[in-house]
């Protein structure tokens, strides 16, 4: 496929836009029929035994095009582009208009980024978790007697809730329990200055568009230099029962003007939650990129597409 340049968008000024932070990568196995609900059937998905690469990628930028910001990108998985692969966002939630507003699209220009950018509220609090009871035989008589001893582990956690957010309508979607040190800016009292891992540099090419915003099919590039290390993977959960929000309220009395927008509602709702399938898929490796610098190129279209509609996923 035939890749031209795309003109920068005006609301970053010009490429390539640097990040600085802190993030979490994390790699979960998730089924491909999920994947291809969000990947372009003119790609090829990397997958074995009915799964591909997916998961997330968790980050709090302290210095960004944008300002200060938190994002969590959902990965459906990874197609073919020989003779590499790109991975697909699935999602793209920010704390930041701005920044939602440049992963769209910025002024008239249609050689944006191209991703499905969400605006999103990240609260974030600080979990202790219970110390773990010792084994040893003096604890073992205690037990037996009706007193328990512990030795304490302290070991601080964080959990980060993601709550879409639109209009008047806020929906959870998730709550991600990491360790600090992978977020170490979002608590800044435990941000150590011992550098954790050996430096490293790579290239995290991705694709994006195709979406209600650009229908182009767009190729970009990130150039990441951090310190990394494999940690313990996040636990991800999401609430049983999802509050109703302002416009589900609103449609409990019929209404002529809902109606036209119950089917591109619907569709919305259909694509959030396979989003959150791919966040509750089963992960396999975690990496914590601390001191991460990042740069992202301006995107280049592979392939116009001037008729592209809103899938229904």
């Amino acid at each position: 496929m035939e890749v031209k340049e795309a003109k920068p968008p005006s609301g970053y000024g010009k490429p390539p836009w640097e990040f600085k932070g802190s993030a979490l990568y994390q790699l979960h196995l998730v089924k491909s029929e999920t994947a291809r609900a969000f990947i372009p059937k003119e790609f090829k998905l990397v997958e074995a035994f009915g799964y591909t690469l997916g998961g997330f990628f968790l980050a709090s930028y302290d210095d960004s095009p944008a300002g200060i910001f938190d994002e969590l990108v959902v990965i459906a998985g990874i197609v073919w582009n020989p003779p590499t692969s790109c991975a697909w966002a699935a999602r793209v939630l920010v704390n930041s208009d701005e920044a939602c507003a440049h992963g769209r699209k910025v002024g008239s220009s249609l050689m944006d980024v191209g991703l499905p950018s969400q605006v999103a509220r990240f609260s974030k609090q600080r979990i202790t978790p219970i110390a773990r009871q010792s084994e040893n035989n003096s604890n073992r008589f205690f037990r037996m007697i009706g007193v328990s001893t512990v030795l304490s582990h302290p070991k601080n956690c964080l959990d980060i809730q993601v709550t879409e957010i639109n209009g008047t309508s806020a929906t959870d979607i998730c709550t991600i329990n990491v360790g600090t040190a992978a977020l170490a800016k979002a608590v800044p009292e435990l941000n150590s200055n011992k550098l954790i891992g050996p430096v490293i540099k790579m290239s995290l090419p991705s694709f994006s568009g195709r979406t209600e915003y650009n229908p182009h099919l767009l190729k970009y590039s990130c150039q990441i230099e951090c310190r990394i290390r494999a940690v313990r993977p996040a636990k991800v959960s999401v609430s049983s029962v999802a509050p109703k929000s302002a416009t589900e309220q609103s449609l409990e009395t019929p209404s002529s003007k809902f109606v036209d927008s119950i089917i591109s509602r619907d569709l919305v709702q259909n694509e959030r939650n396979l989003s959150i399938s791919v966040l509750l898929s089963k992960p396999i490796l975690a990496l914590e990129f601390n001191c991460l610098k990042m740069q992202v190129e301006a995107p280049a279209i592979v392939c116009p597409c001037s008729e592209y509609t809103f899938r229904a996923v």
